[in-house]
């Protein structure tokens, strides 16, 4: 192996970081590779075929330091947590000054901040796309040093994804911009699933209609303003067939979904900033409930089951897909909102026009719509997204079957609790005088907390004791 052979550094060669890996050496960039399991590094070059020219194999960290060239830059895909505490400590210990770690894993932000604090080239780069994407071009959101960024774009940006030209790899901002942005991603991603497969149980469970013709209507909807491909792999794995049963793949499969957290993080960051992420709070609730598996058992089995055969003809396809586009709009908005809401806690300027473009290819999240919405946000970046004209026009055309589809569900007990947390979002978001006031007239009552009169300025207090 000759020494400073290599143009950037990868530990981690679990499924995400082996396809990065591979994703840059195809892109013309030599690659050193390590990972703290050897025979993982053995596999790997076995496997890489023709790229293996491009990568140098590392058996040991300090054997991975030389062989890259100076300045140089290393990339962590490692869980995270204190595994990337350990390694950075462990890569600081034998870089020069100006070396460069880049942690590439779904970091907590709080955690880059505190890592970007230390004052070591450090920067945090949220990577979405799976293990295709990490493969062929995620999207990329950078976070961390402008000068930083600079100096690694070149390779971040010719191995992401491409929409019509331009690469989807963005610098976002100081510190955990990057990951605080792939976070907001991810608790989007929550909800986008949790609403389609709202959709889902109500054609199943409220239409009686099989997985293959569910599988047909999300590839009807993959063709308009829901085409993502979130709706097309569920046309695929609806329509999918298990080879072991000839059953439909999705009636073997068992309802209890996963999280690794990241959905969870967006609604703390909201409840912690009093944002309303009310659609991404539902969804996370959704999938928590879902491992409920034996207690869902047991309530069927207390009060029946919930979910009822709908009417013929009471609810139509067209309806439900316009249900899902007015849901989306309120899951994106409450998101950007957000965004918003960690840029100015955060002292970050975070791009949000270039935010929605980058997510347009590569991301899991990647629609049709994102276009439409960086050109919103471009021509309003402080407004709120359903505010603009060409989302308050969708919203119009389409709030009312939002309000047909989510009424009709909970006639039938059809779950639909991220589709019904949207339609809440926009009735208060268009009632112009609520009933907080109510509310505190009560705080004030049990806790002198005060109010705000609509007729005079100041704090005040109501005549509670006189009662």
């Amino acid at each position: 192996m000759d020494n400073h052979a290599a143009d950037i550094g990868l530990i981690g060669l679990g499924t995400m970081g082996a396809n990065l890996a591979l994703n840059i050496a195809e892109n013309g960039f030599r690659v050193a590779v390590h990972n703290r399991t050897v025979e993982k590094i053995e596999g790997f070059m076995h496997d890489a075929g023709p790229l293996t020219s491009q990568l140098v194999a590392c058996d040991t960290v300090e054997e991975l330091i030389r062989a890259i060239k100076p300045p140089r830059a290393v990339i962590l895909m490692v869980p995270a947590g204190p595994v990337v505490d350990e390694y950075i400590a462990t890569l600081r210990a034998l870089m020069d000054d100006d070396d460069i770690v880049i942690d590439a894993g779904n970091a907590n932000f709080q955690d880059t901040n505190r890592r970007a604090a230390s004052g070591a080239p450090f920067l945090g780069i949220g990577v979405s796309g799976g293990e295709e994407g990490a493969r062929f071009g995620p999207s990329i959101m950078g976070g961390g040093r402008k000068v930083h960024w600079d100096r690694v774009a070149p390779i971040l940006q010719a191995i992401a994804a491409d929409y019509q030209g331009t690469p989807c790899a963005t610098w976002m901002g100081e510190g955990g911009a990057g990951h605080a942005v792939k976070t907001v991603h991810n608790g989007i991603e929550y909800a986008d699933m949790q609403m389609i497969a709202e959709a889902y149980g109500i054609m199943r469970d409220g239409m009686g209609l099989q997985p293959a013709q569910i599988g047909a209507v999300f590839e009807g909807w993959n063709t308009g303003a829901l085409k993502s491909y979130l709706m097309e792999i569920s046309a695929t794995v609806s329509k999918a067939v298990d080879p072991q049963t000839n059953a439909p793949v999705l009636d073997i499969i068992l309802d209890r979904a996963g999280q690794k957290g990241t959905g969870r993080w967006t609604a703390i960051e909201a409840q912690h900033l009093g944002v309303p992420a009310t659609v991404i709070e539902a969804a996370v609730a959704a999938r928590n409930l879902s491992s409920r598996l034996e207690m869902r058992i047991k309530g069927e089995s207390l009060f029946g089951a919930a979910p009822q055969r709908l009417a013929d003809g009471q609810l139509t396809i067209d309806t439900l897909g316009n249900a899902l586009i007015a849901g989306k709009i309120m899951c994106y908005t409450q998101g950007f909102e957000l965004l918003a809401a960690l840029s100015a806690a955060h002292n970050w300027t975070l791009p949000m026009p270039e935010i929605a473009k980058v997510w347009r290819e590569g991301c899991i999240i990647r629609s049709t719509m994102l276009n439409d919405m960086a050109n919103a946000l471009s021509e309003s970046p402080d407004a709120n997204l359903m505010f603009s004209d060409f989302f308050a026009r969708l919203m119009r055309e389409t709030q009312t079957d939002l309000r047909q589809t989510v009424s009709l569900a909970a006639q039938s007990g059809l779950p639909a609790p991220a589709l019904s947390a949207g339609l809440s979002y926009f009735d208060m978001m268009r009632t112009g005088q609520s009933t907080a006031n109510l509310i505190q007239a009560q705080r004030d009552f049990f806790g002198a907390h005060g109010f705000e009169r609509r007729d005079a300025e100041g704090a005040h207090h109501g005549p509670w004791g006189s009662n």
